[in-house]
């Protein structure tokens, strides 16, 4: 694997941020009117966090975003590490960023007391199965799309 640099990034101005979420906001398809308004709804967003992958020359590998999130019921509680969004850009795929950029999310969970890792995707399925992952029976996410769960 070639030389990389990972940063963990809080502050969702941030210039390689913004510019690796609008990559793939754009292979996805999908317009934003308000970039600016979406970045600061992500610095609202208490407790987000992303880890950004770029070369030795500053270009964007990919990036994970993931958030704590607490379940609760009237008698028990979890926090899980929710995965919101994560990116490889296509010339890096399949070369195991993805991998070593998941990895880096569950430690920062694992470090931080949380032992459960949840996710949703439409795409890749067979990724994260293949890192551990299984369908949450029973947990149904608002997008519709499969949810899955770690134990870390």
């Amino acid at each position: 694997m070639s030389f990389h640099t990972d940063a963990l990034i809080t502050d969702f101005t941030d210039a390689a941020f913004k510019r690796c979420f609008r990559q793939y906001f754009a292979e996805l398809g999908i317009e934003v009117r308000d970039w600016d308004g979406l970045f600061e709804e992500m610095n609202a967003d208490s407790g987000n966090e992303a880890y950004i992958r770029t070369d030795a020359n500053g270009n964007v590998i990919g990036f994970i975003q993931f958030i704590p999130i607490r379940f609760t019921s009237w008698f028990f509680e979890e926090v899980c590490g929710f995965i919101r969004e994560f990116w490889i850009s296509p010339e890096y795929r399949a070369k195991g960023h993805g991998a070593e950029l998941l990895a880096l999310a569950e430690k920062r969970f694992a470090d931080n007391g949380i032992y459960t890792a949840i996710l949703t995707t439409e795409t890749a399925e067979r990724f994260y199965s293949a890192h551990g992952y299984v369908r949450a029976a029973g947990c149904k996410a608002k997008n519709n799309d499969p949810v899955l769960i770690k134990r870390l």
